[in-house]
């Protein structure tokens, strides 16, 4: 794999760091968005050198950096709820500019990337048996928006009811939330035999990705020259997408999370990023 990818991640996150502080003037940003820029770049050429368990490590470190660093210590909701509170509150605080540059404007250029590289909830699936999928691909999906518009409905009601003290209420919110995530994570990994069926059913965070990952500048590409047709990409994708397709319509085309397990199974390197 060619050093081109980690850098664009790496200098996205340079500019990011940058246009972040000069908004702000908050220093830490600089810290924060270059640690991560930092992590996933390395992680990309990690795993895109044949290193298997790069994206794990990468993932564990930034992981546990967002959510015992700046979640639990720095009493930061990192979580959809917070998003929706700050934003209703008209506050630019950590969990709106988390979510515009992670979920919600990020995936225009690199997609899902969150989910493969930073996800503390899934940096835990990952390590579970299950990572190839087991089993046909459920229609399930139903349950994100559910979730999402539940998540939403919660943060009004609220303001709605005036109640005190939310900044504590948010952040419980947070602590137990994530590990209802945990629990509903691991118990469908095993039920499913499939590591990262929260993502793919359960995740309310999917419904921002499902909108701008389809433009994603960081995509995987097959060169059809090279390519034998084993569809070994497909059967070990943990996300079921479909990497012989270069079509943004491809099937589950929205779910790649960069994990590039492809590039590493493919015996013809037919696909890069």
């Amino acid at each position: 794999m060619n050093i081109k990818a980690p850098l664009i991640m790496e200098s996205v996150f340079i500019l990011i760091a940058g246009l972040v502080y000069f908004i702000t003037g908050n220093d830490f940003f600089i810290f924060n968005f270059l640690f991560i820029g930092t992590a996933i770049a390395i992680g990309i050429f990690l795993i895109g050198n044949g290193y298997e368990y790069g994206r794990n490590l990468i993932m564990l470190v930034v992981g546990s950096y967002l959510l015992f660093y700046v979640s639990i210590l720095g009493h930061e909701s990192l979580s959809l709820s917070g998003f929706w509170y700050y934003l209703f509150l008209g506050v630019f605080e950590a969990a709106v500019i988390h979510f515009l540059i992670a979920k919600i404007a990020g995936p225009f250029i690199f997609g899902r990337g969150w989910c493969g590289y930073a996800c503390w909830t899934a940096m835990i699936l990952d390590l579970l048996p299950y990572k190839t999928p087991n089993h046909e691909r459920k229609n399930w999906g139903y349950f994100r928006y559910i979730l999402f518009v539940a998540i939403f409905c919660f943060v009004v009601s609220l303001f709605i009811f005036k109640m005190n003290n939310l900044d504590e209420i948010i952040f419980y919110t947070f602590l137990i939330g994530n590990v209802i995530y945990y629990i509903v994570g691991i118990a469908l990994a095993y039920h499913l035999k499939d590591n990262r069926a929260f993502c793919k059913y359960v995740c309310p965070i999917t419904v921002f990705f499902k909108l701008t990952s389809y433009f994603s500048l960081l995509r995987v590409k097959v060169n059809n020259d090279n390519c034998n047709g084993c569809k070994k990409c497909i059967k070990n994708c943990p996300m079921d997408v479909d990497m012989l397709n270069n079509s943004r319509k491809r099937e589950n085309g929205t779910e790649c999370i960069l994990c590039l397990k492809c590039i590493h199974d493919c015996p013809n390197n037919a696909l890069k990023l």
